[in-house]
């Protein structure tokens, strides 16, 4: 679309086809490609984010018509073939928005006190198969891209949200991972089979979590208190051996029809988000296990050691906040650390802070170990409907593996698949945010923000505003009419007349004086000190 055929205004979001790069004092040159929307349309962010970040939407016509050709019910002849387990009491245990039911899981208890877990994944490599055209639209495309209220599949719709799906009450086909462990959550056994299952009750987290807390009746009652039992056996190995968890809750951010954010939800990271990410990671490290033994190929997830300056950069920040660590921490001080700061206004600063001391998590054919979990082999294989490395590892637990896979490439190309999403989520999110956060302001523009110091620097402060977990920042200039000095030693600024201190760590409140969305910037203003200028002293290094 030419530039002149349509009056564009401040605001518009556009698609510029490049003609011409600029060149020290030349400009670049382009034209106008397409419409998106003007910037206070809620309902093109996520159709402006696929432009940015180059991400796939629609499929193509033969990927849908190769999706549309398996039908809709699981083909008898196959069933079969399989392993039948549709006697065990499947549950999935998924966000209440979730249509992509990647696992199952069952659980027994023997006479013996043994445990009888069943993590059931779906047999996506049944549909997909090799050189499809299918399979290289998942190729391309990596993973599923997940924004607020939509998602952008891997897989077409008919097979990611209905046939490969484990949903309740429906044949599924299946990879059954089937593992015993005895009493204090030892693994003493396991196979691995291609099967058929029926799940018999889909929950929600919040569900299952009203369901142990008493709150909701459920015949499954009794399975999800086993369930609990076993994660907490479990959840106690993985500490022994020096693995790391920081539970500190998310936000989810509901949207209306149009794409409008209506309101954000605290999700907390309670024993139902703990006991399926428990199972999930031991099946994980089970496929990995298995297939090292036996030696085929295999693309591992990796995730190599911290660089031990920045971790004793993250131990001295923790210090600052008034938490105990000493520059070379063990898995089990890490823990306590996390364990401490639950629960505190820090503690999700603390964790954000340690992710970004950290190096990424990523996948390779050369296995390195897993730093984070405190393993020698662990790979992804839970689910196969939205990340296409898990795929791979199905194909290589069943000798469907091609000779033309490259797994080195197949790796590189989803690591960087998994972070060009990541970034484009990130965007939307953000924007929602800051759209909730204008209407917030238009209907109490006085309205307080309760956030926590998180650095000081020479020339400012940076703050995390808790309702929305969104990061702000003051400058000198901004706080008060006073002279500032930097306190290095303790990262702190003080009033050279007034007195008035800012510390990482204290409390403040803020009100927004402006939003921005084309820059997606917020103006600050500094509301009432709550603790920081009562403090008699501070903590020291």
């Amino acid at each position: 679309m030419p530039t002149q055929e349509k009056e564009l205004q401040v605001g518009d979001r556009i698609i510029i086809h490049v003609l011409e790069w600029g060149k020290n004092e030349r400009e670049s040159k382009g034209e106008m490609s397409g419409y998106i929307g003007h910037i206070s349309d809620p309902s093109c962010d996520v159709r402006a984010a696929i432009e940015e970040f180059e991400l796939k939407y629609a499929f193509p016509e033969k990927v849908v018509l190769e999706a549309h050709s398996f039908g809709k019910t699981v083909p008898s002849k196959e069933i079969s073939q399989r392993e039948d387990l549709r006697y065990l009491e499947c549950v999935t245990i998924d966000p209440e928005t979730a249509k992509d039911y990647d696992d199952a899981l069952s659980l027994t208890l023997d006479e013996q006190g043994n445990y009888h877990l069943g993590v059931h994944i779906a047999d996506v490599t049944y549909y997909v198969k090799p050189g499809s055209f299918l399979d290289k639209e998942a190729r391309e495309r990596c993973n599923s891209t997940y924004f607020p209220g939509t998602v952008l599949p891997m897989l077409p719709h008919e097979l990611s949200s209905h046939l490969c799906s484990l949903m309740p009450n429906v044949n599924r086909l299946a990879v059954s991972v089937l593992i015993k462990f005895d009493q204090n959550g030892n693994l003493s056994d396991y196979r691995i089979t291609r099967s058929v299952i029926k799940s018999r009750k889909r929950f929600s987290y919040g569900e299952a979590k009203a369901v142990l807390d008493g709150e909701k009746k459920s015949k499954y009652a009794s399975h999800l208190l086993l369930m609990v039992d076993l994660c907490h056996r479990l959840k106690k190995k993985r500490y022994e051996r020096g693995s790391i968890e920081f539970a500190f809750p998310d936000i989810s951010i509901r949207v209306d029809e149009k794409g409008a954010p209506v309101k954000i939800e605290r999700v907390e990271y309670d024993i139902t988000h703990q006991l399926v990410e428990e199972f999930m990671l031991k099946a994980n490290e089970l496929i990995a296990t298995h297939l090292s033994n036996q030696g085929k190929p295999l693309t591992y997830r990796v995730h190599e050691q911290p660089n031990p300056e920045n971790i004793k950069e993250f131990a001295a920040r923790c210090r600052i906040f008034g938490f105990q660590l000493p520059d070379e921490p063990t898995g089990e001080q890490l823990q306590n650390l996390f364990d401490q700061a639950r629960g505190t206004p820090y503690g999700q600063f603390i964790a954000t802070a340690f992710v970004r001391s950290m190096r990424l998590a990523t996948y390779s054919a050369q296995n390195v170990g897993h730093f984070g979990l405190g393993l020698e082999h662990y790979t992804h294989f839970t689910s196969p409907i939205r990340r296409y490395i898990d795929l791979i590892v199905h194909r290589v637990l069943f000798n469907h593996l091609t000779n033309a896979e490259n797994l080195d490439q197949v790796a590189l190309q989803c690591s960087e698949k998994e972070r060009l999403s990541a970034r484009a989520e990130g965007a939307v999110i953000l924007l929602k945010k800051l759209r909730l956060l204008k209407e917030a302001q238009n209907t109490h523009p006085h309205k307080q923000y309760e956030a926590v110091v998180t650095q000081i620097k020479p020339f400012g402060c940076i703050f995390e505003v808790s309702e929305f977990l969104l990061e702000g920042f003051f400058h000198l200039s901004q706080l008060d009419n006073d002279y500032y000095i930097f306190d290095e030693e303790n990262c702190g600024l003080i009033g050279n007349r007034t007195g008035t201190r800012f510390f990482a760590g204290d409390k403040i409140c803020v009100t927004v004086e402006s939003i921005n969305l084309i820059n997606q910037e917020v103006k600050w203003r500094l509301g009432s000190l709550e603790s920081s200028n009562q403090k008699p002293k501070r903590r020291r290094r």
